[in-house]
This record gives C-alpha cells, structure tokens and sequence, in this order.
C-alpha cells in the first residue's frame, strides 16, 4: 500500500515527544489499515526499521462547542506506535533540543 494511503498524519503531544526520544514514535492512520501495512509504509516512507508496530482505536466523544453549547462527536481514529531500530530517527518529531 502507498504511505499517503495509510498515514494521515503525526501525533504531536507531550506524550508522543517523549516516547519518540525514546525510538517509539506515534502516527494517525486510517481505520482500515493493519499493522504490516503501517510497517512498509513508515519504512517505505522515513527509511527506517520497525521493529514492532502497536495500534489504538481512540473511540469519538461528546464535547460542547460554541456560545449555544451544541453537542457534537469528534471522530474515532486509529493510533499506530511504531519501535524503531536502535539509534534511528524519523526527523518529523526532532524537537532540536540536545540533552
């Protein structure tokens, strides 16, 4: 499968930036994908290795927008951590900060 047909997009939160200084790095992906598919496409696309792959259904929940309060449902999603090899990095979570 291509890469722009499984990943949407990183997840970028104080979580996921410390997970990925620790080689696990997380991505949005579509409902439909299986962890093989996310694996070729996040080697294909950042020429990496993935040692393992790990999803989430993130389930959709009630919030209240705007000054009339309605009620609406945000989106389920699909959450894939990737482990990369030892001493690899995917430069899209590199916060630029050495410790």
């Amino acid at each position: 499968m291509d890469a722009l047909k499984v990943i949407i997009g990183p997840i970028i939160t104080e979580k996921s930036m410390n997970e990925a200084s620790k080689g696990r790095y997380t991505f949005k992906v579509f409902s439909n994908v299986n962890k093989t598919d996310i694996r070729k496409a996040v080697e294909d696309k950042f020429k990496v290795n993935v040692l393992k792959t790990t999803t989430v259904v993130v389930k959709g929940r009630r919030s209240r927008r705007g000054t009339r309060r309605v009620e609406v449902l945000n989106q389920a999603f699909k959450k894939a951590i990737v482990t990369l090899k030892a001493g690899q990095k995917i430069a899209l979570f590199d916060t630029g900060s050495q410790k």
